[in-house]
């Protein structure tokens, strides 16, 4: 019983300490302390020599709030030497007691400093959203204050935490060293320790918490930062995407083209017979290709394009279509239902081969015209290449689609289907559409040699057509003319009368004539229907129809097969009477053409536009390699020059003027510091990339636009223009120069330590140079606010006039007060205004105080630059003072030391833009370049709008001149082969 109250007594006794503890500096000496606390405090006492060999336990006790290691303490246990007498407990007791206050003490103390400046450090690196609130969700702002109570709870239970950490398992240790057979150390322990457990808890799950609420923040910030700055990114892929897709379209396109070159080249070269065979062509493709290369032909010397070809007109909805699929036995072109389908001339050229396939002049893909998949796509090709004729604004188109037919059976010849004649313009048109589609058939039927394939809808009433109308006017006498009469199984039904069909068939119903007049049916108005549906349904209508058997029409007047015959036959009588003689003509305007270019252009080779782009293309790429080459002291020496006529404004009037009116050198030196830490963080490195990319502009425009002596050609000058402005439009300076730079130029200003006389020399010389320019800016401005002076009055008989005449004595009179005070302050005070307005006044002037003051500004400027300058000359024997920080010398130079700052900053960003310039931009403007002029390759377009002139254009007419003779002559050679 006695020693269980004698444990509640030391565990009450202890918790009174804990609780007073706190605020005890210091302890006892050691010298009246009892025999065992001192053994307990200084392990060394000489009273201890007599104890048994201390045992010591070391140990290393670290906080939960810190990582700093405590005090190591080394404590020896000791044998006590307990005796059945009662009277040492009181002193064990005191012994634990008094150990426990220095325990307590000490964790208190450096465990709560430690943890509260770690937790206030932590806190801090959160930053201040006060003006971000809007952006964070308002459960981060209830986290911080919790945040907030979980530290004062931290403030608070400090001490106890370092002090659960000393009674833990180590401090059981030192514990169990001094007394292994007490009880009441255990129930002391057992108390005390659960409470200290369950704060330590606490402590440590608000640690947890305040760093998730950190966390959360940052996580959120920078999800948003991360958001805004994802979309951009995607959108520049975006975009970085389709400019790569259609650039590789584009060369895909140039590779397809490349390989049918090739192919042709390879199949038609015979080298001795060796793995080689040489390509016949058919007699119809010849002729073909003649046609294309004079559809490109500007006929401007007289030499119209008047080789045969049949023409294909209508009405819209007539059924020209229909009878251009039947005769090229295959479904070729979109249909629609009443709607405008054909949007430019298509050019057929059909001729006779094992395969039914398709294919366009400028695709090696063969359309298998036997497949529904391959009909749909070459349907789709077609809609496509029409409607990417038509420009926008307009409807119709005169570019002409190419498209080779081949197939079994089939009649050689071309044909050239037009868009319907229209008689009203309908909405969605564009106003010209019906002018524009008249233009363009009578373009082609103008052709003395074309023939003209007239298509009637026999359907309606032929009082509604308009293209019978047309093409008598081409063509009066009907010597080229085929008429065809299509829908014969709906006029059957529809008209009272079938004598009306058999006047129309006969020519007596039309004021028009025709070489011959045919009926043909086109099948049942089904788009689905194939050809072979369509031919039977005709063949059984004919031969069931009571116009045959009537004798209304003749049998080689009806079918398409027959209508095929007829118009090949009489297009090649039509070709063989005026091939010859188009071939001569040409021949002629050959000749013409060569004489003309030897007259005008003698020592300069015939070169057309590709040619001429080919050889531009490698002049403009051997400049931008020489922009490579230019030397970095050239780059330096244009940079630094041009930054400080952009910057030395702002250095002069914001930054020198304002620092020189101060009254000592530290208000100098503090102006200074303050005004470019600001220059430098806003302005200055804009500024700087500014400089950089006009002088990367300025260097690629000389080297562009340099004459380079005898061999420089002006027709690619507006090229070599367009080319620069695209490749400038196009290239981006990085966006990080800026930060870099800032950084750079901040370090460069901060340096204030001139090492050597030839620097402060070159200070000096910059300084001065500076000076004078602003002092002969000032003298200028001052002359033209009085006007000539009286040498310039006298020699060049001038005059002043009366608002010079008021300034110029109002500047006397301000210099007489700047000679009586030449420290006069930058402002005029108000008597002194008043002063000089009197004074003025007196002589009869009158005055207004904000001339004066203008005046004054001027004057007093002219005053400052002159004194700063003679000040300049006395410091260049300042360096001596300088390098002894000016001490006991009434000479102070900061201003030279302010231009040395500004000298270094402009060499420093100089040779830091060039390694910019050299290491990436000008790669990067090269390769803009490349793919400027890749652009313009495949734009036809802009070549003839960027190549222009006599000399381009003769040589232009020259090689497609040559290139149709030359064909033609082949054409003819294979001809009488034939025959």
């Amino acid at each position: 019983m006695w020693r269980l109250r004698r444990a509640a007594v030391a565990c009450e006794v202890c918790q009174s300490l804990v609780k007073h503890s706190s605020g005890i500096k210091g302890g006892l000496p050691l010298q009246k302390l009892h025999l065992v606390s001192r053994s307990t405090y200084h392990s060394h006492h000489p009273t201890l020599k007599l104890q048994r060999p201390q045992f010591r336990t070391s140990f290393h006790q670290f906080s939960s709030l810190t990582n700093l290691p405590l005090r190591k303490l080394k404590l020896s246990p000791i044998k006590y030497g307990y005796q059945p007498c009662r009277n040492f407990w009181p002193a064990r007791l005191a012994a634990r007691l008094l150990k426990l206050r220095y325990l307590i003490l000490g964790s208190a103390v450096g465990g709560g400093y430690t943890a509260k400046k770690t937790f206030d450090q932590w806190k801090d690196m959160i930053p201040d959203l006060s003006d971000y609130k809007w952006i964070v969700p308002d459960i981060v702002w209830e986290i911080d204050e919790y945040i907030d109570l979980g530290h004062k709870l931290v403030s608070e239970v400090i001490g106890a935490s370092d002090l659960l950490l000393l009674l833990g398992s180590p401090g059981e240790t030192a514990f169990r060293a001094t007394d292994h057979g007490s009880e009441s150390d255990k129930h002391y322990r057992k108390g005390l320790l659960g409470e200290l457990i369950l704060l330590q808890q606490q402590i440590q799950e608000h640690e947890e918490e305040a760093r998730r609420a950190a966390g959360q923040y940052s996580t959120s910030y920078a999800q948003q930062k991360r958001k805004v700055t994802d979309k951009e990114k995607i959108d520049q892929l975006q975009e970085e995407l389709l400019h790569t897709q259609l650039k590789y379209q584009r060369i895909l396109e140039r590779l397809e083209k490349e390989n049918k070159e090739l192919r042709k080249l390879v199949l038609q070269k015979d080298d001795k017979g060796i793995h080689h065979r040489k390509l016949k062509k058919s007699l119809i493709d010849m002729y073909s290709e003649v046609l294309d290369v004079l559809s490109d032909y500007d006929a401007s010397y007289n030499t119209q394009d008047h080789l045969p070809r049949v023409v294909v007109v209508g009405d819209q909805s007539a059924g020209k279509t229909s009878v251009l699929e039947m005769i090229a036995q295959a479904r070729i072109f979109p249909r629609g239902s009443g709607e405008m389908m054909t949007r430019s001339p298509v050019k057929v050229t059909l001729s006779e081969g094992p395969h039914h396939v398709a294919l366009f002049k400028d695709s090696s893909r063969e359309f298998d015209l036997t497949k529904e998949e391959d009909l749909a796509a070459l349907r789709h090709e077609i809609e496509l290449r029409m409607r990417k004729n038509v420009t926008e604004g307009c409807t119709v188109s005169p570019e002409t689609i190419s498209l080779n037919v081949k197939g079994p059976g089939l009649q050689r010849m071309v044909l050239v289907d037009l868009p319907g004649v229209i008689n009203t313009v309908t909405s969605g048109m564009a106003p010209d559409t019906k002018e524009t589609i008249f233009s363009i058939s009578k373009a082609y039927m103008q052709n003395p040699n074309a023939i003209i394939l007239c298509i009637q809808d026999g359907s309606v009433d032929a009082e509604r057509s308009i293209v019978t109308d047309l093409v008598s006017q081409m063509d009066p006498h009907g010597r080229r003319t085929i008429f065809v009469l299509t829908k014969v199984d709906l006029a059957e039904k529809n008209v009272a009368s079938p004598s009306r069909i058999q006047q129309i068939i006969e020519g007596k119903l039309f004021p028009m004539k025709a070489l011959g007049y045919f009926a043909v049916v086109t099948g049942k108005g089904n788009s689905s229907e194939s050809i072979e549906a369509i031919r039977e349904y005709e063949e059984e209508f004919f031969q069931n129809s009571k116009l045959l058997k009537t004798s209304m029409l003749k049998a080689h007047q009806v079918t398409t097969r027959n209508l095929s015959l007829a118009v090949s036959d009489c297009f090649w009588k039509m070709v063989r009477e005026s091939v010859e003689q188009q071939a001569d003509s040409f021949k002629a305007t050959r000749f013409n053409l060569e004489t003309e270019w030897k007259n005008n252009y003698p020592r300069l080779r015939e070169l057309d536009r590709n040619e001429l782009f080919e050889k531009a293309k490698n002049e403009i790429l051997d400049e931008v390699i020489s922009l490579s080459q230019v030397t970095p002291k050239h780059w330096e020496e244009i940079l630094q020059q041009s930054l400080w006529e952009r910057v030395s404004t702002h250095v002069i009037e914001n930054i020198y003027l304002p620092a020189a009116q101060t009254m000592n050198s530290g208000t100098f030196n503090t102006t200074v510091d303050i005004k470019l830490k600001q220059w430098t963080d806003k302005q200055l490195p804009n500024k700087a990339v500014e400089v950089a990319w006009e002088t990367l502009q300025e260097e690629f425009s000389r080297f562009m636009t340099e004459p380079k002596g005898k061999e420089h050609d002006d027709i690619f000058d507006k090229l070599k223009e367009a080319v620069k402005e695209e490749s400038i439009k196009r290239h981006k300076w990085n966006d990080f120069a800026e930060d870099s730079l800032r950084v750079i130029q901040h370090n460069a200003l901060e340096d204030r330590s001139i090492s050597d006389k030839q620097q402060w020399d070159a200070a000096i010389y910059f300084m001065e140079e500076a000076l004078q320019a602003r002092l002969k800016d000032t003298e200028n401005a001052i002359e033209n606010m009085i006007g000539p002076d009286w040498k310039k009055r006298w020699l060049y008989w001038k005059n002043r006039t009366q608002e010079q005449f008021v300034h110029n004595e109002t500047k006397n009179e301000l210099e007489k007060m700047l000679k009586c005070n030449e420290e006069h302050p930058a402002y005029l005070a108000s008597d002194e205004i008043t002063t000089v307005r009197k004074n003025l006044e007196s002589r009869g002037v009158e005055v207004d105080p904000s001339l004066i003051k203008d005046t004054w500004h001027q004057v007093y400027r002219r005053h400052f630059l002159k004194t700063a300058l003679n000040h300049c000359n006395l410091c260049r024997r300042g360096f001596y003072y300088y390098q002894r920080h000016f001490v006991d010398s009434e000479l102070e130079c900061n201003d030279v030391v302010l231009f040395w700052r500004i000298q270094r900053m402009l060499a420093i960003t100089a040779n830091t833009l060039r390694q910019q310039l050299t290491n990436t931009e000008v790669r990067r403007l090269e390769k803009n370049v490349k793919e400027v002029l890749e652009d313009f390759a495949e734009d036809s377009e802009k070549k003839v709008k960027l190549l222009t002139g006599k000399r381009v254009q003769l040589a232009e007419d020259l090689k497609k001149v040559r290139e149709i003779q030359e064909k033609l002559d082949a054409f003819i050679e294979a001809l009488h082969q034939e025959k």
